[in-house]
């Protein structure tokens, strides 16, 4: 499947909007995700295969640490790898803007999720009671200062 990875503008949100709650996630609605775009302190991409947007993830940027506030695949795209390009993206670009941490929510219930963020570097480091309406939310964090030292360059 060939996959390309864009900034999300708001062409790409138009085009999800009829089915944004109904074949991503319940979690984001348009609004919220219109807000965050025009959001100096965010950032969001797409996945885009068939000209078609499959998957979107954003981040949001306080002075050195990050939060990821979404990584969404539709649902027919889910287990094809999609998650894991848009997170490599996403942690780039957090390399680019030299954050020193990022940090995540997921639901206690997100096997495949969980497994993926710490395949990728992250770590447990905290629950939120009920984030998810009836779910915990698990803190993960993936801690970036001395993975991103070049191994040239001494500390």
């Amino acid at each position: 499947m060939n996959i390309e990875i864009k900034k999300m503008n708001k062409n790409h949100l138009e085009e999800i909007k009829e089915n944004l709650e109904t074949e991503f996630d319940d979690f984001w609605n348009y609004n919220i995700l219109k807000e965050e775009l025009s959001s100096d302190s965010s950032k969001y991409i797409v996945a885009i295969s068939k000209n078609e947007v499959i998957g979107f993830a954003g981040i949001k940027f306080a002075l050195d640490q990050v939060d990821i506030m979404n990584i969404v695949t539709r649902k027919n795209y889910r287990n094809k790898g999609v998650g894991t390009l848009l997170l490599r993206e996403l942690i780039s670009i957090c390399k680019e803007f030299k954050a020193n941490s990022i940090f995540l929510e997921v639901s206690e219930d997100n096997e495949p999720a969980i497994k993926l963020y710490k395949k990728l570097g992250f770590e447990n480091v905290g629950i939120r009671k009920n984030y998810y309406k009836d779910k915990n939310g698990i803190v993960m964090r993936y801690i970036a200062e001395d993975k991103w030292i070049p191994k040239n360059v001494e500390k």
